[in-house]
């Protein structure tokens, strides 16, 4: 998807400035926020790749305007009136207003310890993998409307293949509910003269994590 979220390489923003010091919360609703996600993806409401789509979906000035948590807590509404699991009228009552819906799975605390560990994506690759360290590709110049882990910087670029990092679960097929349809999955270092043109610093490179079918083979 091309929406605000990608913003690699693009002018008009500004550098990133870290905050000093910064608290892991700050404010209490923060960390609210973040269990109730945590829990809507331990019970199987939702894979992680959908929940990262969910926030590429925030209109352009609503995604600007809104806190890390503030994303997160706007997705997590939207997500669970989506699903039927809560509606607007019981979001706006702030308390259950109809009969629940059943879930996958429940989560209890003995669960809890699971629910902060990531666990493995890597899967039995479905054929050998295409590319090897070395070689040259070209990022496929892509513009999907759903999820996608390739950044529009990339599209279109030449680099090379600098490693092998397995294959493993597609975000961009779990996003839309359509498997897990594993891939292989590649660093790959560009230039960044080859990204950014003749004015971009010499000594610079950039590596991304390219599934794939986000690459082709590019010539010598």
């Amino acid at each position: 998807m091309d929406g605000v979220h990608d913003m690699g390489g693009m002018h008009g923003f500004g550098k990133v400035e870290p905050e000093a010091n910064e608290p892991v919360f700050h404010a209490p609703w923060e960390g609210r926020c973040l269990a109730l996600n945590r829990a809507m993806g331990a019970i199987g409401a939702w894979t992680i790749d959908e929940g990262r789509a969910g926030i590429e979906e925030l209109p352009p000035e609503v995604y600007l305007a809104r806190s890390y948590y503030g994303k997160w807590a706007l997705r997590l509404q939207n997500m669970v009136v989506a699903r039927g699991l809560a509606g607007t009228d019981e979001l706006a009552a702030g308390h259950a207003l109809h009969a629940a819906k059943p879930l996958k799975r429940k989560l209890t605390v003995a669960d809890i310890p699971r629910t902060l560990t990531r666990g493995s994506f890597g899967r039995q690759g479905p054929a050998p993998a295409r590319f090897g360290v070395g070689d040259r590709v070209r990022a496929k110049n892509i513009h999907p409307a759903t999820h996608t882990r390739l950044p529009r910087y990339a599209r279109g670029h030449v680099g090379m293949i600098e490693a092998i990092r397995g294959c493993h679960v597609f975000p961009d097929s779990t996003a839309v509910g359509g498997g897990e349809n594993p891939q292989w999955l590649y660093s790959v270092r560009f230039e960044a003269r080859e990204l950014w043109g003749e004015s971009a610093d010499p000594t610079l490179t950039v590596s991304i994590e390219a599934f794939e079918p986000y690459l082709e083979a590019a010539p010598r």
